[in-house]
């Protein structure tokens, strides 16, 4: 029997949640809050964005694309790649965009989930799939004086095009994930630029390379070839990441020794200076942080007009940025300080059996099945939901397995006639403490690692604790030890 299933968001996990809801029967609607799809594609527009998951793994397996203008695709065509999967399965009766949900409450007496939007809609569902990801929440430092900037001043992630840096005093605060694409782009054309890093990243090769007009062609002749070997293509980099990138991050002697000589080696070539290559040279093991995937910061820092300020910064002030060595006078000022990654305040408010709130629920840190379900909201199947976040493959497997777990849950409930599917608080319990045992052998449970990846209680909330494989072996099968149905 089809179900009515509410998808919030329309980034890459909710549009596949809707494609193979649909081609499993089901009546799906997709709310969201934007004027398109694309989710963080749709909302990143810095100079340089891009994805550091080569595209064919990046992609979906069922929707290959052949046109990819790099080996490492650009933020614009990953939006433009969205845009295409709306067109080709034929979603936009399905979107409900400009249409931000409020509130989904679930009822025990219906079995359902009811929906409120902002545009005032009250609508009701069998299953919800919040599909809200993991990095859509621009935070900003602790600094002092960050209001008493007079120039310009964004943060990477809500990038300002009315503003011209041809030839302006530019300062960069950050120099991680989304500060390594947009400073070479930055440096090109401000007039100075200054990199106040805090912590110096592990930064590995891209190698990446430009798909040509000439290469595209030939693919688009024989497309039954070029898919056939577009799939082995990427198999072959999905074993190799799960076989030996991850084990950077599962922190074998020889992960860890690999992994670090190809890191120093690219700084060494990259950076003849010594002093810079010092101050560029991080004190903490491989892993500990995401790692930079990147051919060409290095090369930006080298420039004459840019600067690495590496002296702490003591407070903001109206023309610059006072650290504890000088004073930086700027036109204009980017925060790159990444997002909000262990809170997980929705924009939304859950609200599940018993009048129960998940924000309540998660007070003291985000915790699910599979990072799918959560004791307590029965047919809520979230997408790239606690420790289901990755440092070494693509999130889109991860994705692809979670949307098929879910719709293995409901065929499940069709077969035995059953309303709803809830993990069991016994269930999620077991799941967490054996996660937490085997993040114990990672990297992140290093004492002196911190990051985005690691609460501020210690508890790694993000990361998956094995490989994709891994990841695809638990979500094959639904554990009725683990889910009840009723």
């Amino acid at each position: 029997m089809s179900k009515r299933i509410a998808v919030i968001g329309a980034g890459m996990g909710g549009l596949c949640a809707a494609i193979k809801g649909r081609e499993a029967g089901h009546d799906v609607t997709v709310f969201e809050h934007a004027d398109s799809v694309g989710g963080t594609w749709r909302a990143n527009r810095y100079p340089g964005v891009a994805c550091d998951v080569p595209a064919i793994l990046y992609q979906f397996s069922f929707a290959p694309n052949h046109g990819w203008s790099h080996h490492y695709a650009r933020g614009p065509e990953i939006h433009d790649y969205t845009k295409g999967l709306v067109d080709q399965f034929g979603l936009a009766d399905a979107l409900r965009l400009n249409e931000d949900v409020t509130r989904a409450t679930w009822s025990d007496t219906d079995n359902s989930w009811t929906i409120e939007t902002e545009a005032g809609a009250t609508e009701t569902f069998d299953a919800i799939v919040p599909a809200l990801g993991q990095l859509s929440r621009p935070t900003f430092p602790d600094i002092a004086g960050i209001a008493d900037f007079k120039g310009a001043k964004w943060h990477a992630a809500e990038w300002d095009d009315s503003v011209d840096l041809a030839g302006k005093r530019v300062g960069v605060i950050g120099s991680a994930a989304s500060a390594v694409q947009l400073i070479p782009e930055v440096a090109k054309i401000a007039g100075h630029l200054t990199v106040f890093q805090r912590t110096a990243n592990w930064v590995v090769p891209r190698n990446d390379h430009h798909v040509t007009p000439e290469m595209k062609m030939l693919l688009a002749t024989n497309v039954e070839m070029a898919m056939k070997l577009g799939a082995q293509q990427r198999a072959m980099i999905f074993d190799t990441a799960d076989a030996y990138f991850w084990q950077a991050f599962k922190f074998t002697p020889e992960g860890r020794a690999g992994y670090t000589r190809t890191a120093l080696d690219l700084l060494e070539e990259q950076v003849p200076d010594p002093v810079l290559r010092a101050k560029l040279t991080p004190d903490y093991p491989i892993g500990c942080k995401r790692i930079l995937i990147t051919d060409d910061f290095y090369p930006a820092l080298m420039r004459d007009n840019v600067t690495l300020e590496t002296a702490g910064i003591e407070r903001i002030e109206a023309d610059g940025v006072r650290t504890k060595d000088g004073f930086h006078d700027l036109d204009v000022l980017i925060f790159a300080t990444g997002y909000e990654t262990t809170q997980w305040d929705w924009s939304m408010e859950v609200v599940g059996e018993g009048g129960r709130t998940l924000k309540d629920t998660w007070k003291d840190g985000p915790e699910a099945y599979l990072g799918i379900m959560v004791a307590g909201f029965p047919n809520m199947f979230m997408l790239y939901g606690p420790n289901t976040n990755l440092g070494h493959n693509s999130i889109s497997f991860m994705i692809e397995a979670q949307v098929g777990y879910m719709l293995q849950t409901l065929a499940t409930l069709e077969a035995e006639e059953a309303k709803a599917a809830e993990v069991t608080p016994d269930g999620q319990r077991r799941f967490n403490e054996r996660i937490t045992q085997l993040l114990s052998n990672t990297v992140w449970a290093d004492p002196h690692c911190r990051s985005w990846y690691k609460a501020a209680n210690g508890r790694v909330y993000q990361n998956w604790a094995g490989d994709c494989a891994s990841y695809a072996e638990e979500t094959a099968v639904l554990d009725r030890e683990a889910v009840a149905l009723r």
